[in-house]
């Protein structure tokens, strides 16, 4: 044992995972929070939501992608300097002749959209309501370079399982946010919006659909925004259920409840992540100088945001393995016909520079115990950390831990049966 503490260095996570980590703590109170139930007024501030992206903007599209400029790249390689030339070639082409916006324009109109504003900005989200009776609230959240489209293929299944092999106990009523400066919801113009802050939007949100109970789910910084709101939340939130185990290496006895098996995976997948860790340090500091290339060059959007889904997804060395190019540029196009790229990164900077809260927001008063989490652990996730240390590392109890044959970071849209299955496990723990 003395030996494998010897062997275990000091690992650089993400710097998505370390800011996420800086944003968990409890909130003092500073007023009461909303209440949590949806009075006629409430009501009438949520109104109907369908996408309409103008015509003119998908004509500029195609025009920029005709236009493209592609680097040089070196020959004998593939993805070792980023994206593999031939793979971007090949996307450009698609993305040009052959796919279709409209089509999953359409497909998203399919689930209920709505729009509020909640402290000055307006908050766009899927709201779909099971037919069954004893259906619990789940509000569910995604992260970056995600977006609501990751949970297209997860929606049915868990507001409706009884038609897709589950059972009516299992039910949920699904409300998927787009965080601020995300998608269709507004871009903050405001310093301060962290990950914490948007938590706290999102609690407010859950009280004005006139949710007193509801559970949380997420990834990537919905990950920590499901653990912030299971710990800052408890008096509302049953429970938190997250597809992205944030856990550090203790700094006192890493070993203690560790093996050696759990500690050779988190060494090779930081490996294999090494070179993969750049985007965190710019959009933590210098968000908005890559803005300007972000939101002018739909090939640089879509190579700095397919980048992310080649590294962090359980391709077997071939992407379509993982996701179909319409998957993949559906949810490129979100954050290009909304021009929202500069203002998602910006969570980084927000989330790791402590500033003030902003001046619109009103006040949040964490309310009730902290509520329990779980986690479902999958192999190409970006942290694979032993179970040990992420309950050394939360302020809430762990009640549930799946270690998944397969899939990655975008588990929603990735391996959606088996992320559907672990969240019905969890909540049977939380009636």
């Amino acid at each position: 044992m003395n030996h494998a503490r010897k062997l275990l260095p000091l690992f650089p996570f993400a710097v998505g995972a370390v800011v996420v980590a800086l944003t968990l703590g409890v909130v003092t109170p500073g007023g009461a929070a909303d209440k949590p139930d949806a009075s006629k007024a409430d009501a009438e501030l949520v109104k109907p939501f369908q996408i309409k992206v103008d015509e003119a903007v998908l004509r500029d599209l195609k025009e920029r992608l005709v236009r493209t400029r592609l680097p040089n790249g070196i020959d004998g390689t593939e993805w070792e300097y980023g994206v593999d030339l031939k793979y971007m070639q090949e996307l450009l082409v698609y993305w040009r002749e052959k796919y279709d916006w409209r089509t999953h324009e359409r497909q998203l109109n399919q689930f209920d959209q709505f729009q509020t504003t909640i402290d000055g900005l307006e908050m766009h989200f899927i709201h779909v309501r099971s037919k069954e009776k004893s259906a619990r609230p789940l509000v569910i959240v995604h992260g970056w370079p995600g977006s609501v489209y990751e949970f297209h293929k997860i929606i049915g299944p868990l507001t409706d399982p009884v038609a897709h092999g589950g059972k009516a106990e299992d039910a949920f009523h699904v409300v998927c946010p787009s965080l601020p400066g995300f998608g269709f919801s507004g871009k903050p113009n405001e310093k301060g919006w962290s990950s914490q802050r948007m938590a706290e939007v999102i609690a407010k949100l859950m009280a004005r659909l006139g949710y007193e109970r509801y559970g949380a789910q997420g990834g990537d910084w919905g990950g920590g925004i499901t653990r912030w709101l299971a710990a800052n939340d408890g008096g509302h939130c049953i429970g938190g259920h997250s597809n992205f185990p944030g856990g550090n290496q203790p700094a006192d006895d890493p070993m203690r409840g560790v093996t050696m098996a759990e500690v050779e995976r988190v060494q090779q997948r930081v490996k294999e992540l090494n070179d993969q860790r750049a985007y965190g340090a710019i959009q933590g500091s210098r968000p908005l100088t890559l803005g300007y290339a972000l939101n002018d060059s739909p090939a640089g959007l879509a190579s700095w945001i397919v980048d992310k889904f080649w590294a962090w997804s359980d391709h077997r060395g071939n992407l379509d393995n993982s996701f179909s190019k319409d998957e993949l540029l559906t949810n490129v196009m979100i954050y290009w016909v909304t021009e929202t790229m500069p203002s998602s990164a910006r969570i980084y900077y927000e989330s790791s520079h402590n500033l003030p809260r902003p001046a619109s927001m009103t006040p949040f008063a964490s309310t009730g115990k902290p509520a329990p989490m779980g986690f479902a652990l999958f192999p190409k996730e970006i942290n694979v950390p032993p179970r040990a240390w992420v309950e050394r590392n939360m302020g809430v109890p762990l009640i549930h831990w799946t270690e998944m044959p397969r899939g990655g970071h975008f588990a929603a849209l990735e391996q959606p049966a088996l992320l559907v299955e672990d969240v019905r496990a969890f909540f049977r723990k939380v009636r």
